[in-house]
Parts: structure tokens; sequence; C-alpha cells
């Protein structure tokens, strides 16, 4: 598996050629550097860990000074690791959006947007009671009982709920490739891709 670190930049759309709008992605995909090499004999796994976003040294632990050091790069703000690349990365090796290819699938990963507390009719989809005569007050998004009283005495476990919605790691598998710009550092895929705008999102390719 092959990846870069990018940030979300928008939705857009496109025309294929018969006419036909396609909605798609924006992603801004590196350039990432390679900060660390995991190695089978130091670490017990092979695997590149990228580094995306720079940011100032001020703003930098001590001890992430000295790994961003080794590797001879500027303290990057995002890391993430990326096991079986294609060809062999050495520390400080530039990755860049050119490692994809028009035309081919890749998953992306990111924090989708947080809902805040919501409701069950938000948040699972309940109808309500739907019905606001026969004496009804405010009853029209209750979620409406919840199971036996006297047994077994408890709310079973996985029960359909308010609660927190959104803010949460979230993956779409199998994401068209419509465009790579290399110059600009820009991928367009095809759907949509969890996150707000400006959200950081890590890029995958499954081998």
């Amino acid at each position: 598996m092959s990846g870069i670190i990018g940030k979300k930049v928008g939705m857009t759309s496109l025309y294929d050629e018969n006419g036909k709008n396609i909605p798609c992605t924006v992603i801004e995909a590196g350039p990432c550097v390679v900060t660390q090499v995991r190695t089978l004999d130091q670490d017990g796994y092979e695997a590149i860990q990228l580094g995306y976003d720079e940011k100032k040294l001020k703003h930098t632990t001590k001890a992430l000074r000295g790994h961003f050091e080794k590797a001879k790069t500027n303290p990057q703000r995002i890391l993430a690791e990326f096991t079986r690349f294609e060809e062999r990365r050495q520390f400080g090796d530039v990755v860049s959006v050119d490692v994809f290819r028009v035309g081919e699938y890749i998953d992306v990963v990111g924090t989708s947007k947080g809902k805040g507390f919501q409701g069950v009719v938000k948040r699972h989809g309940f109808r309500g009671v739907n019905d606001a005569t026969h004496g009804q007050h405010n009853r029209l998004r209750a979620p409406g009982s919840l199971g036996a009283s006297s047994y077994p005495s408890r709310v079973f476990k996985g029960m359909r709920m308010a609660g927190r919605m959104g803010n949460q790691r979230t993956k779409m598998i199998n994401l068209l490739v419509l465009q790579v710009d290399v110059e600009k550092n820009l991928l367009v895929v095809k759907g949509s891709v969890p996150g707000a705008n400006g959200s950081y999102v890590i890029v995958e390719r499954w081998k």
C-alpha cells in the first residue's frame, strides 16, 4: 500500500464525454517528506513515515525536533505511516502526487464533520410520532419506548438513542481518480470525501 497525506480543498463537478455531470472532490496531495524508515530488523515491520504541512520550529517539542533533524527536514504538522511502497525511500525523500495515476481506485481516510449532540430523528432516521393529535404533546421527534420495565429492567447495549454525531474517523473506499495535476499537487477523485474543507486526509492505494 502506497499513499500520501493531503488536504481537502472542496467539491466541484466535471463532465464526461457523454455530457454527464460527475461530482468530484479536489485534494491537495503532498508534497510529503520521508521522516522515518521502518525496517524489519529494527522495528519488526517495513514501512515509511511521511510528514506533511510544515510548521514553525517554536511550535515543535524537543523530542520531535530531533526526529525531524535526523530526517534533515523542517518540522511537519501531520505524520502517517504507509506500508508496501513500490520504491525504496530514504530519509528526506519527497513523495508527490505523481505516485497516483488517472483511472485507478484509491481509499481516502478523514475525520467526518461533527454534528454535536443530536436526537434519534437526525442521528438514526427515526420517523417520530408523526401525529400531533389525540393528546400528543412535544412527541413529534421523540424516540418512543426503550423496552420492557420489570424485566430485564435495563436498556440493552447498542440501543439507538440520542448522542454525539459525527467527528469520527471515516474511510471512503474505491474512489476513481479523474485527474492528477503534478504542478499544483492536486488530485481529483470521483465522489465525496469525509471532512470539512481544509481538513487533513490520508490517500491510500492498495495493491
